[in-house]
């Protein structure tokens, strides 16, 4: 089988939509399901960079032009897209998977359409939480009819709807979607488990070797939550006074949450240390930590999580949408209103008590295991193979995923 994957965003740019294409992609592989991924190029101006097309990985970058007010971010140019997949009317293709609801989403399902092919697409985030940081005029109850209205409309227009998670399913039927919808998060791949080394990721970025580190990893965005995270740190200061605050990532709200670092006295204490090197540095920095902290009010998976259990790191987190689904009770992670004193309260108590930790994070570690991520892109290959064979108008026998809601794909039945 061959699908043919578009997505607005893919590395060089660093967020969990890149990762999950990545991991499902290599996964397929292995299953014998070829992915052919095209995606904006991240050169100046659209111009070919260091993230040129690769024939070898089969990605196919589209020049670009800037998103205005987004640095991170390109836009691919809809007359080189439509040049890019005109050339490719040729080759064949089974279906195809749409990754962001932007320009490739039109795009994916007209060519979808010009080759007479199934198309599905993942819904990877809540874009009803995200809309008021960035349209912060558009009323609230606005900006939530137009977001509902907009994905209704484009779930109607694809054969199935894939969910990373359970809630985020739920999110989708009180929309009124009707397409079927499957759950299948992004798992782990088996690298996520090389033991990081800690004191190597203190040395590089000049920590203390010996002071306790609490870690934040991922965008740095307003509906990331994470000045609660700092307001909730300022408070354990008072109680644990030699404990730091590592932020990994970069992101729109860095200065402001720089500024409001340095309001309150923390310069010192709060280290921000940018992207880092996922084959290593990255994997270092999980396991220098004697926790990771997170507060997201808008992850549909929430990945970072995952990550941080399978280097045996303690997680601290409350419990909103997506990570409802990671953070089971075996899960060695502590859960927590989101209110900065018992935030605060639970930091302490993970830091003071050195058999907690231990007993945490073995937990985490078992618990990380059971998310491979082989075993569910098995399951996406089933989906994939149930789609076309409905389209086809034959019913499908065997694939558990293959009538949507009423029999999605089992997570926990997938962990193994």
């Amino acid at each position: 089988m061959r699908v043919l994957y578009l997505s607005d965003v893919y590395f060089p740019r660093v967020n969990g939509v890149s990762t999950s294409i990545a991991t499902f992609r290599a996964d397929l592989g292995r299953e014998g399901i070829e992915t052919t991924l095209i995606a904006p190029e991240y050169g100046r101006d659209g111009a070919p960079g260091p993230s040129a097309t690769s024939s070898a990985e089969r990605i196919v970058r589209v020049p670009s032009s800037g998103v205005p007010g987004d640095p991170e971010d390109r836009r691919m140019r809809w007359r080189s897209l439509m040049r890019t997949l005109a050339a490719m009317t040729h080759e064949r293709f089974d279906l195809v998977h749409i990754q962001t609801p932007f320009i490739a989403h039109y795009a994916g399902v007209r060519h979808a359409r010009t080759l007479r092919v199934p198309c599905i697409t993942t819904y990877h985030t809540f874009f009803e939480e995200y809309l008021h940081h960035y349209a912060p005029l558009l009323p609230r109850a606005v900006g939530r009819v137009l977001v509902r209205a907009f994905t209704r409309s484009q779930a109607h227009q694809v054969d199935a709807l894939v969910a990373p998670s359970e809630p985020m399913r739920e999110v989708l039927l009180q929309y009124g979607v009707t397409t079927p919808i499957h759950v299948l998060p992004t798992g782990l791949p088996a690298d996520r488990f090389q033991p990081g080394d800690g004191a190597r990721f203190r040395a590089l970025a000049k920590l203390p070797p010996d002071r306790p580190l609490l870690l934040y990893v991922g965008r740095i965005a307003f509906e990331k939550n994470i000045e609660f995270l700092v307001e909730s740190y300022a408070r354990l200061r008072h109680a644990a006074p030699q404990a730091m605050l590592v932020i990994a990532g970069e992101g729109p709200a860095q200065g402001a949450l720089q500024r409001l670092v340095g309001r309150l006295g923390l310069s010192e204490a709060v280290r921000f240390v940018g992207y880092l090197d996922r084959a290593q540095a990255l994997l270092d920095c999980y396991a220098a930590a004697h926790a990771f902290v997170f507060a997201s009010r808008t992850e549909t998976q929430g990945l970072v999580l995952l990550e941080a259990m399978a280097q045996g790191t303690p997680v601290i987190s409350t419990a909103s949408l997506g990570t409802r689904s990671v953070l089971k009770p075996e899960a060695g992670a502590i859960v927590v209103p989101e209110q900065a004193a018992e935030f605060a309260a639970a930091m302490l108590r993970v830091l003071s008590d050195a058999e907690l930790r231990a007993e945490l994070a073995a937990r985490a570690r078992r618990y990380a295991e059971s998310w491979s991520s082989l075993a569910l892109a098995r399951a996406l290959a089933e989906v994939y193979r149930a789609v076309c064979e409905r389209r086809a108008g034959r019913a499908p026998q065997s694939h558990r995923a293959a009538s949507g809601a009423a029999n999605l794909p089992d997570v926990g039945a997938q962990r193994h």
